[in-house]
């Protein structure tokens, strides 16, 4: 509508006439000329708080990737950092009643990802979405929560200590508003969501008819990568991570695996924020820095000056973070791109070093 119609000024000034001719339906146009001024209110003063954000479709903070997608959000709610939404990010989704051994892999490839300078993404379900998330929380790195919910109506209940310490050390992100309950049509539409916001999608474990196959699909539609961890052929959980990789999944066994694959999409995003921080000069100290140490020269402003920060001591992530004066999301993106290229090494709890 923004498109067709030239902006959000002409939206709304518009007349009925010129909105149905447009495509809108009767009750978004009544929507649009008598909003309900008490549930504007509502969102008014939830956005008063400082850690509520409102990241619309015009706004230069909408992260990239999902802006990519065949039918994103207008708007996204968040609650935390959303500058986390331009980090590099994997989904990491499956069966709300996994197995043992589906529990252990679901902690050990987010919290190695995690580690390696991914964001895990996931959908604060019960199963495998919780512990993706707490794993990425433990190892000491931030997580994205997709709900289907407004961002004050934590579903389900069991997850509402988990969603405390997202909204604390990563974000909570909707495109419904609050005051939004949980709808059954909500969680198709949050999915998109999920893999929209991710450069690849991991299934842990899935069943035949689990939600998680029409999420891995719609990854697919979106040009993601989807990766399955194969299982026993006698475990009913892993039969739908064996359809998704005989339709064209890739068969999975590490987190490295996972890395190497993505290293394409890592870089368009990595270029993006470039584009998106107006950084294309070439930082001379850094590019000096970086010949003196007999390293091969790095085109990206970003990375030359991520790496003169860098020594052969571990050093953590926040740190780098303030002393490069960069964002969390540039400065991840950027060490990212660095272990791809074999120029860093990850150290326990976050921290890098040159190689």
């Amino acid at each position: 509508m923004l498109d067709h119609l030239g902006g959000i000024d002409q939206l709304l000034a518009a007349s009925r006439d010129e909105l149905q001719r447009a495509g809108l339906d009767s009750e978004t146009i009544q929507a649009l000329k008598q909003p309900d001024q008490a549930l504007l209110e509502q969102d008014l003063e939830w956005l008063s708080a400082p850690s509520h954000h409102l990241l619309t479709w015009g706004s230069e903070s909408y992260p990239p990737l999902l802006r990519d997608i065949p039918n994103p959000p207008a708007a996204l709610y968040a609650e935390g950092d959303p500058d986390i939404l331009w980090q590099p990010q994997v989904a990491v989704i499956g069966s709300r009643n996994p197995t043992a051994g589906g529990k252990d892999n679901a902690r050990d490839f987010a919290g190695e990802l995690s580690r390696r300078g991914m964001t895990i993404t996931s959908g604060l379900a019960a199963g495998i979405d919780s512990l993706a998330h707490a794993a990425a929380l433990d190892s000491g790195h931030t997580t994205v929560a997709v709900m289907g919910t407004g961002l004050d109506r934590i579903y389900p209940a069991s997850s509402k200590d988990l969603a405390l310490r997202i909204r604390e050390l990563g974000v909570l992100v909707s495109e419904f508003p609050p005051g939004t309950g949980a709808k059954r049509s909500h969680f198709p539409s949050r999915n998109r969501i999920i893999s929209g916001l991710s450069m690849g999608v991991l299934v842990i474990e899935a069943g035949l008819r689990s939600g998680t196959l029409i999420t891995a699909r719609m990854a697919g539609n979106q040009g993601r990568d989807v990766f399955a961890l194969p299982g026993s052929i006698h475990n009913p959980m892993a039969k739908g991570c064996h359809r998704l990789i005989r339709d064209g999944a890739r068969l999975v066994e590490t987190a490295e695996e996972i890395l190497q694959e993505l290293a394409p999409m890592a870089a368009q995003l990595a270029a993006e924020l470039q584009r998106q921080m107006g950084l294309y000069e070439k930082d001379k100290a850094a590019e000096k820095l970086e010949n003196e140490a007999g390293k091969p020269h790095l085109t990206e402003p970003e990375c030359g000056l991520v790496w003169s920060f860098l020594g052969f001591d571990p050093k953590p992530v926040d740190v780098i973070i303030e002393q490069s004066g960069l964002t969390a999301g540039v400065v991840s993106a950027m060490l990212m791109m660095l272990e791809l290229r074999g120029k860093v090494e990850v150290h326990p709890g976050g921290a890098y070093s040159r190689k």
